[in-house]
């Protein structure tokens, strides 16, 4: 492309969840200009600050070119592709050869919009036999992933555009969004009289300065705090007797539990005034409708999981579900992990589940006889038509979590699978974050022996980066998959160079939207880096090596696709009853075979073929609403056909209010409200601890707070920020003062994991005992006189210790600290 020439394309932003769309002005290898993309059909031209800079991420000496091989003595060798990759795959197969390939550990996904690296990645993990697998979700979101599976085994978010009362727990969407057009939504909200906000946050954040109701919540305590607003509804019968009478089982229990709160026992604990906390609960409980969103301020502190139960309470006892202006469950486009209570020993499947294998086996038995000329084999094979129900539950399993691992295992007496070595909870498919060291630094058995990281850093983003810093050099063999020399990959024994986010087919499987839920392929906008390679090109190049598949099988699959796409889905589908092993490997089959029939460019999204096929029969109704109908593989082939030839969003589900109740996976499409084990531990609130502060530590970090220029660390230039380049810490003006240090000055924050010397900020934002740290800062970047870094890395302070004791999650905003002047 001609440097002085300006070509526009469409893409999306890669920051957090909500990846708006975007419209690039391209000059030469540079974003000249970046703004909303109009015609998107989720954000709709709307896009935030943080977007605007985008093109630090695309450019400049922090990017890597070239496949690097640690040495004995640290440092690291430029090497050739085709010798990283020999030595990569002969060590990856003798370690499952020898230990086992359940050995192996995959962690990644992609962050916020990076997502079809990991879904090819699924074909290596099953080629290895690799059974455990995580990603960053598992230290901020299993919590409410594993309540969500209890109550009703989906993913709920709000209709906050049309609520009447917004309530947001942990949660500052000023800064951190979460849904479209945050601010001006929050903007409208706090003018208009007839609506109002509910915040629970420790901080005057910008949003809880909007709010009508701001409960300050002493750090740590959200349980006790919401638990009495539940009472209150509970005891002053705010509830929706009819709703709960026709939409859920077991109430009586519920209601026992909460008719027993000591509200005001409970408000002094919480340090919120008894009657802001009944005014709060009355103002949800006699509301036309209401929205809650939770986020990692409360599921990154202590009883994480417990408050995400007792927050649904608040809007399941109310009936704010179903309807405009509440809550609601919606499609997916691909799961983005298993199944929510995790399991043991026996497969099950959810009613949902059960209609994608029944439209799937439909589909393949057309197709068997459809393909019986181009796969001989599969005509002959004896017992065709018995052999369809068991490949398609192996499709099922194989394509249907791309993510987020296998679906869960279960056995009758409703155990959780674990983690081999520490026995943790497995949710989602996903280990416990704080849990990955310890399955490393070991002499058990069945420790893990390698681990593969694509597009991700946890040596930054995880607790205690000292210690996984140690782990990474204690495993046989470390791989990692980025586009920069990261905090991660300089203690990797291998570092592959990616292509950027706008340099290859990209999409996130943050498809959260109702009732119109959109998917959007961004294309690339830029050619690769030269010596750099898209992720699925990675993995493809080792299972050639590997020799997974013969050439007879990828041939004859080569010629049904240039045949097209009808005569493709049934020869892979005929294909996978002669040869179910084929399934777990659909990734790869997909990229070496339909890829071949897509331009050069886009060969990296033919995964999402199968992901389309698992959507339209996951959701038949709701897909033949946005368009795509027919029978068989029709309407998926239409989907894919569609987001191919689109620049922007394709709506792939259209719902209405009265279809969000079909994707309750109970049979009786009720929600189920008992989980003992957090009923129990709400009984036991009155007498449980709720400090772990010291003499020696008497502060409360907040390690990770959102800020208007930080994000996830993708962007390593700390160029980008305008403000607050250093990071300060925000301290509340009576502990600066009893301290002895003024706004400017320098001093020592010490914590259990280690100590550094931070900028000072009095910030009338926090109480007195909370101290914050941004997140996102303490990476380097290179410049002409070397590495910079600016701010500090807020995991060189946090331990993986302090953790749920439901789902592993780590406390960043619960840390124990003391300040000292220097």
């Amino acid at each position: 492309m001609h440097p002085n020439v300006v070509t526009t394309k469409n893409s999306a932003c890669v920051l957090c969840e909500c990846n708006c769309g975007l419209t690039l002005d391209i000059e030469g290898s540079r974003i000249a200009k970046i703004r909303g993309d109009k015609a998107h059909p989720a954000s709709a031209g709307y896009t935030c600050e943080k977007a605007m800079r985008l093109d630090l991420y695309q450019n400049g000496p922090h990017r890597i070119s070239s496949p690097m091989k640690r040495q004995a003595d640290g440092t690291y060798t430029e090497i050739d592709w085709d010798t990283a990759l020999d030595e990569i795959t002969a060590k990856l197969m003798g370690i499952r050869d020898q230990h086992g390939g359940e050995t192996i550990f995959f962690y990644g996904g992609g962050g916020q919009g990076n997502h079809l690296g990991s879904a090819n990645a699924v074909a290596l993990r099953a080629a290895l036999g690799s059974r455990f697998y995580s990603n960053a979700l598992a230290q901020e979101k299993t919590g409410e992933m594993w309540v969500d599976g209890k109550l009703y085994g989906g993913h709920t978010k709000g209709d906050f555009e049309n609520a009447e009362v917004l309530v947001f727990i942990g949660k500052n969407p000023w800064q951190s969004h979460s849904f479209p057009r945050a601010r001006p939504l929050l903007k409208a909200v706090a003018k208009d009289p007839e609506k109002s906000m509910v915040v629970v946050d420790p901080r005057v954040s910008e949003t809880a300065a909007l709010a009508d109701h701001h409960l300050q919540v002493k750090p740590g305590c959200d349980a006790w705090l919401i638990a009495a607003m539940v009472a209150v509804l509970v005891q002053e019968n705010l509830v929706d007797q009819q709703f709960i009478a026709e939409h859920t089982t077991g109430f009586d229990q519920v209601r026992t539990v909460f008719e027993g709160v000591d509200i005001p026992g409970f408000a002094e604990i919480c340090g919120v005034p008894e009657e802001k906390i009944r005014l709060a609960a009355r103002r949800i409980g006699t509301a036309r409708s209401v929205c809650v969103y939770e986020d990692l301020g409360t599921q990154q502190a202590p009883n994480s999981t417990l408050v995400s139960y007792l927050n649904k309470m608040l809007w399941i006892l109310t009936g704010n579900f179903g309807r405009p202006g509440t809550m609601f469950l919606h499609s997916s486009f691909v799961p983005l992990a298993g199944g929510g209570a995790g399991g043991g020993q026996r497969r099950t499947l959810t009613p949902l589940q059960r209609a994608q294998k029944r439209a799937l086996s439909t589909a393949m038995r057309t197709g068997a006889t459809a393909a019986a000329n181009l796969i001989p084999a599969a005509a002959r094979a004896p017992g065709l038509r018995r052999m369809v129900e068991p490949s398609a539950r192996a499709l099922l399993e194989t394509l249907a979590p791309l993510v987020g691992g296998p679906p869960q295992v279960s056995n009758s007496s409703g155990g959780a699978r674990r983690t081999p070595v520490t026995g943790a909870r497995i949710i989602g498919g996903l280990i416990p974050c704080n849990s990955i060291a310890e399955e490393i630094l070991t002499d058990h058995p069945k420790r893990f022996r390698a681990m593969w990281l694509d597009s991700t850093n946890p040596a930054h983003s995880l607790p205690d980066s000292k210690r996984f810093r140690a782990t990474m050099r204690a495993l046989d063999l470390t791989v990692v998959v980025d586009v920069a020399f990261t905090e991660t990959a300089r203690h990797a024994d291998y570092v592959l160079p990616a292509a950027s986010q706008f340099e290859k087919p990209e999409a996130t499987f943050f498809n959260f939207e109702f009732p119109h839920n959109v998917f959007h392929l961004r294309k690339p906008v830029f050619e690769p880096l030269p010596g750099t390679l898209a992720e699925p090109e990675i993995y493809a190049r080792i299972l050639r090596r590997m020799n997974v598949v013969d050439d007879a099988t990828l041939t004859n699959l080569r010629t049904a696709a240039h045949t097209g796409r009808d005569t493709f889905g049934a020869t892979f589908m005929a294909l996978t009853v002669a040869q179910p092993q084929l399934a777990k490997l659909a990734p790869y089959i997909l990229y070496e075979t339909l890829g071949e029939t897509l331009p050069a460019h886009m060969r990296g999204a033919a995964v999402l073929w199968g992901a389309a096929q698992m959507c339209a029969a996951a959701n038949p109704d709701a897909v033949s609403r946005a368009g795509f109908t027919g029978a068989g593989l029709a309407p998926g082939n239409a989907l894919f056909d569609k987001i191919l030839e689109s620049d922007t969003g394709v709506v792939f589900t259209a719902d209405t209010w009265d279809t969000v109740w079909n994707y309750v996976t109970r049979k009786d499409r009720r929600f189920t409200i008992v989980i003992d084990d957090l009923l129990e531990q709400t009984r036991n609130l009155a007498t449980a601890r709720s400090s772990w502060t010291t003499d020696e530590f008497p502060l409360i970090l907040a390690a990770g707070e959102r800020r208007s220029f930080t994000a996830n660390t993708i962007i390593r230039n700390p160029d980008w920020r305008r403000r607050d380049r250093d990071g300060t810490l925000r301290v509340n003006a009576e502990d600066a003062a009893a301290l002895g240090v003024s706004d400017g000055d320098h001093a020592r924050l010490v914590t259990r994991g280690g100590s550094a010397k931070v900028l000072v900020e009095i910030s009338n934002m926090m109480q007195r005992g909370n101290i914050a740290l941004p997140n996102g800062l303490g990476v380097d970047f290179p410049d002409e006189e070397g590495a910079v870094s600016a701010g500090v890395a807020p995991n060189e302070l946090t331990t993986a210790e302090l953790r749920d004791e439901f789902a592993g999650t780590p406390w960043h905003k619960y840390v124990p600290a003391r300040l000292e002047a220097i």
